[in-house]
């Protein structure tokens, strides 16, 4: 089972490279290096194969309904019992930052898992979600379908910061 715990242990390490690296592309962007940043954002782009390429290696990618099931329960355990204890820690250190970025991702987290849920009905009756576009907050991540609000119910960005997804 070696394969399987190095094919894991790179799979994170190859996911988190794919994370940092696009924000780096993004520091150095805003910073007028827009050639450092296009040599991140290519970098991201790459550990990004490397991960998906470990998903199959592992079996981690099924069928939709399958992928929406485990979507469904790692979303719920997040907004349930992962992030309740984060900001419960940051709290208790005085690190309002991570209080903030812990809560966004908790609401958000429970917003997901229903749209899985949404999803998961559909596909179990052959259908695919009845969405004209699928908005995204790039603050806090929260998903917004069809019709985006005002301000963001989880952290109050102007409707015109949504980003549609294609």
């Amino acid at each position: 089972m070696a394969t399987e715990d190095d094919a894991l242990e790179a799979f994170a390490g190859e996911s988190q490279a794919n994370r940092k690296y696009l924000a780096f592309s993004e520091k150095a962007a805003e910073e007028g290096y827009a050639n450092v940043g296009k040599l991140f954002l290519a970098a991201s782009q790459a550990e990004a194969i490397h991960a998906k390429r470990l998903l199959r290696v592992l079996g981690a990618v099924k069928s939709t309904a399958a992928n929406l099931e485990g979507s469904i329960a790692g979303e719920t355990h997040e907004f349930t019992e992962m992030y309740p204890g984060f900001v419960r820690d940051a709290e208790a250190e005085g690190r309002m930052d991570a209080v903030m970025a812990f809560k966004h991702a908790m609401l958000a987290e429970e917003v997901h898992a229903g749209l899985y849920k949404q999803a998961a009905e559909a596909v179990k009756n052959g259908k695919d979600l009845e969405v004209e576009t699928v908005y995204l907050c790039p603050i806090c991540g929260n998903i917004v379908i069809n019709t985006i609000p005002d301000n963001c119910p989880i952290c109050n960005a102007r409707a015109s910061l949504f980003k549609a997804v294609q």
